[in-house]
C-alpha cells in the first residue's frame, strides 16, 4: 500500500484535522485500528518456496483473508493483488506458534486454485483496480478437515451503497505490528471519486491488511458475519504516497462488491475460470460526504470557477475552510478541491455570492464579512482565493446587508448585477459591479416589514430567458419567483409553493448551471439536518427534479 496523488483528495497533502474529509468520517479525531484477539474466520496468507510449507521457509505473511460460505466448505476471499502462486491460509493466525501448531490449522492453496478477474492489473491506479478481489480454494488441513467446518464462514452481500458503516479486520505486517496480532477498525465509508470503490480513514491500517474483510455486521463470539468489501482497489488498497508519509496507513480502499464480484464468486463456487473480456466500469456517483459533515457548511455559492462553462459549488465551512466541488456538467461533481485550509480569519463570514464581476468568463467570489467589510476575490479556482479587493471597509453600511445574490438582471453579457436585501426590508439592485466599485444603485423596495421576512435569496434563469429572475424563500417556507426583475422594479411574482413547514428548514440556497441545458436553473438547498439537495432544471413556478447530493445526518 504505497506512492504521489490520491484521486480522492486534493493534491496538497494530508487530511488535516478538521478538514472536510475528516469531518465526513463523523469526528475530528480519526479512528485508530485496535489490536484484538481476532475473528477465527479471518487469517493470514503466506507464500512458500518448497512443496511442504511445514518444512520449507515460509515468507512473512503478505495479506489477510477470510473464509466465505461455499458448497465445498473450502473457499476464502482476499484481494486480487494477493492472488497467485502456492500459498497457505492460516485462520486466526498466532505469531507465537509455528505453522504446524496453529489453533485452527493451516490450509494450502495451489496455483491453479485461485479465482480472479482476468482484467485485473496488480496494484494499478486504473479503473481495473475496481476488480481487486480474489477467491481461493484451499486444501484440507493436515488433520483432514475443511476450513469452513473448523472456523465457520462469512456470508457475502452486495455493497448496498458508497456511504456505509463497516468494521475492517486484518493483519498489518510485522514491520509495523511486531506481535503479528490482528487489528479491527470501525469506520464510515465514502465514495472514491472516479472509481467503483469506497474509502475510509483509520490510522494503523498498514500493509498486510490487504484482502481483509469489511464487515457490515459481525458476531465476535462466532467470529463470522456479513462481508460487503475487502481491503484492495486503487494502488492495492492504500494511498499512493511514500511509507514515511502519515497518510500511508490512514486511508484504505475497497472495491464495491457488485455484479462483477458476485459473478466471480459464482465461478469460484463452481470451480470455473472465466474470462469475461474488457472491464466496463459502471456509472459512478461522487460522494460529497454525509449530513453530519454538511451541517458545518456555513455558506455556499455557485459559479463557473473552473472555466469549464458550467457551475461549480464553493463551500465555506464553520472552521474557515474553503472548498470547491467542480461540477461535471451532468448534475454530478468531481473530487473536492481545497482552496483554503481551516482558517480563523475566514470564520467571520456573514454571506457570500458569486458572479463574473471581472468579466473574464471565470467567476469571482464576493464576501460580506461580519464587521461590514466587502471583499471581491477575482477568478477563484485558478488563483485560489487570493488577497481580495476591498469593496467596503469595516463598519460600513454593508453590515446591514442581510442577503446578497449576484445575477444578470440588467447586464447583457456577464453576471455583474448584485441584489441586496437589507435588514430594514429595503431591496436594492446594484448594476455594473466590478473590482473596486459597487456600480450604480437602484432601489426596488423602500424599507418595509414584509421584505424583512425574505429569508433567502438566489437568482437564475428559471423562466429560460437571458435575463435572470429573483427567487425568494420567505420565513414561512413559501417560495416565490420574480420574473423579469430589472432596474425598473421587481418582476411578476410566480409562486413555486405556498407556506411550507419543511422549507423553513432550508438553511442555504444557491443556483447554478450544473446540468447540460445551458441555463442557470439548478437550485441547490442545504437543510438543517445536513441533507443537501439539487432541484435540476427548476422552472418559473415549479421545482425541478429532485436529486440528493448529500444524505441527511
Amino acid at each position: 500500500m504505497a506512492s504521489a496523488t490520491d484521486p480522492g483528495r486534493p493534491a496538497s497533502g494530508a487530511a488535516a484535522e478538521g478538514s472536510a474529509a475528516a469531518r465526513s468520517m463523523g469526528a475530528l479525531d480519526m479512528p485508530t485500528a485496535e489490536h484484538f484477539l481476532g475473528a477465527k474466520s479471518v487469517g493470514t496468507v503466506f507464500v512458500y518456496d518448497t512443496k511442504d510449507p511445514t518444512t520449507g521457509q515460509a515468507h512473512a505473511y503478505s495479506c489477510s483473508a477470510s473464509v466465505v460460505d461455499s458448497p465445498g466448505h473450502n473457499l476464502i476471499l482476499t484481494a486480487g493483488h494477493c492472488s497467485g502462486g502456492k500459498a497457505v491460509f492460516v485462520p486466526w493466525y498466532r505469531s507465537e506458534a509455528t505453522l504446524d501448531k496453529q489453533t485452527y490449522g493451516f490450509y494450502k492453496i495451489d496455483n491453479k486454485d485461485w479465482y480472479f478477474d482476468r482484467q485485473y492489473e496488480h496494484n494499478t491506479m486504473k479503473a481495473t483496480s475496481d476488480l481487486d478481489y480474489a477467491f481461493a480454494k484451499v486444501s484440507l488441513s493436515p488433520s483432514g478437515k475443511k476450513v469452513q467446518d473448523v472456523v465457520g464462514a462469512n456470508t457475502l452481500a452486495r455493497t448496498p451503497r458508497f456511504d456505509q458503516a463497516v468494521t475492517m479486520v486484518g493483519y498489518p505486517k510485522v514491520k509495523h505490528n511486531p506481535e503479528g496480532h490482528p487489528v479491527r477498525c470501525p469506520a464510515r465509508t465514502s465514495a472514491l471519486p472516479g472509481f467503483n470503490q469506497m474509502w475510509v480513514e483509520c490510522a494503523g491500517m498498514w500493509g498486510g491488511v490487504s484482502g481483509g474483510p469489511w464487515f457490515s455486521k459481525i458476531n465476535w463470539e462466532t467470529g463470522t458475519g456479513e462481508i460487503i468489501g475487502n481491503v484492495g482497489g486503487y494502488n492495492g488498497g492504500g494511498m499512493d504516497v511514500g511509507e514515511s508519509d502519515p497518510r500511508y496507513n490512514q486511508i484504505t480502499y475497497s472495491p464495491m462488491h457488485g455484479d462483477h464480484f458476485l459473478r466471480l464468486y459464482a465461478d469460484a463456487k463452481n470451480d470455473q475460470h472465466t474470462d469475461y473480456g474488457p472491464y466496463r466500469q459502471p456509472p459512478l456517483p461522487y460522494s460529497m460526504g454525509d449530513g453530519e459533515l454538511w451541517k458545518h457548511a456555513k455558506q455556499m455559492t455557485s459559479g463557473n470557477f473552473s472555466g469549464t462553462g458550467h457551475s461549480d459549488l464553493l463551500v465555506i465551512w464553520t472552521d474557515g475552510e474553503v472548498t470547491l466541488y467542480p461540477g461535471d456538467g451532468n448534475g454530478g461533481f468531481g473530487s473536492e478541491r481545497r482552496l483554503l485550509a481551516p482558517d480563523d480569519t475566514w470564520k467571520p463570514i456573514a454571506t457570500i455570492t458569486a458572479g463574473d464581476f471581472a468579466g473574464s468568463n471565470q467567476f469571482d467570489l464576493l464576501v460580506r464579512w461580519d464587521d461590514g467589510r466587502m471583499t471581491l476575490h477575482a477568478d477563484v479556482g485558478s488563483n485560489g482565493l487570493g488577497i481580495g479587493t476591498e469593496m467596503a471597509g469595516s463598519g460600513s453600511i454593508w453590515s446591514h446587508a442581510t442577503q446578497i445574490a449576484a445575477g444578470r438582471f440588467n447586464a447583457t453579457t456577464y453576471v455583474t448585477d448584485l441584489m441586496v436585501r437589507w435588514s430594514d426590508g429595503e431591496l436594492t439592485l446594484y448594476t455594473n459591479v466590478g473590482a473596486g466599485t459597487l456600480g450604480q444603485e437602484h432601489r426596488l423596495k423602500e424599507p418595509n416589514d414584509t421584505w424583512k421576512d425574505a429569508t433567502l435569496l438566489t437568482a437564475g434563469q428559471f423562466s429560460g430567458n437571458q435575463k435572470w429572475d429573483l427567487m425568494v424563500r420567505w420565513s414561512t417556507g413559501e417560495l416565490d419567483n420574480y420574473v423579469g426583475t430589472t432596474t425598473g422594479g421587481l418582476g411578476g411574482q410566480q409562486q413555486i409553493h405556498g407556506p411550507n413547514k419543511t422549507w423553513t428548514h432550508s438553511v442555504i440556497m444557491t443556483t447554478g448551471q450544473y446540468t447540460g441545458d445551458g441555463l442557470t436553473n439548478d437550485l441547490v438547498i442545504r437543510w438543517t439536518d445536513g441533507e443537501t439537495t439539487m432541484y435540476q432544471n427548476t422552472r418559473t413556478n415549479n421545482l425541478g427534479s429532485e436529486r440528493t447530493l448529500v444524505p441527511a445526518a
